[in-house]
């Protein structure tokens, strides 16, 4: 399959999902997070907002509030293709910018430098087993893994998940992919 074919395939999966499945999967897929030692030995965590459609992230979100991690989500600017993550302590400090994509309000957030996240949780629409990753395709991440230095993942559900996916020289895979079934590399 193609790239486009991959995502289209999979986004309807996603959106044929139940809202109760949903939550109980991505509850099971934070919990096993938590278990890692990446988790465990991270202060500060890059991670998306998701969609009604996506993965909850939510609940990890919270979690990283409570055992006092800095969390920084992602801004990005389609003017030049670029992204930096900026600090959340709150989800009222999130706005609501295309697509159902909710970003941090620059007025009441500060920027945190790549070399400052210890670990980038990396959204995408299908994973393989040697952690490269089909997302959305505007290649933020892409850009932004060129020189990061700190550690990443993923996290899915376990249908997101193939042997196998089309990548290209600068595609950077992620360290482990975890699903409810728990680590998947």
């Amino acid at each position: 399959m193609t790239k486009s074919e991959w995502r289209k395939k999979i986004k309807n999966e996603l959106l044929s999902m139940e809202a109760n499945d949903r939550k109980v999967l991505s509850e099971k897929i934070a919990a096993q997070l938590f278990k890692t030692n990446l988790w465990q030995n991270s202060n500060f965590i890059g991670i998306t907002v998701s969609r009604k459609f996506e993965l909850d992230t939510s609940f990890i979100i919270k979690k990283a509030w409570e055992e006092g991690k800095t969390v920084c989500v992602p801004k990005c600017y389609s003017s030049n293709n670029k992204m930096e993550f900026r600090e959340l302590s709150s989800f009222d400090d999130l706005e609501n910018v295309y697509m159902d994509l909710y970003e941090p309000v620059i007025d009441r957030t500060k920027v945190i430098t790549k070399e400052n996240i210890d670990l980038l949780i990396v959204p995408g629409l299908v994973f393989d087993k040697k952690g490269y990753r089909i997302g959305y395709g505007g290649g933020y991440y892409d850009r932004f893994l060129q020189d990061y230095q700190g550690s990443t993942l993923s996290i899915a559900y376990s249908f997101q998940t193939t042997e196998q996916l089309p990548f290209e020289e600068f595609d950077v895979p992620v360290e482990q992919i975890i699903t409810e079934e728990g680590r998947y590399i």
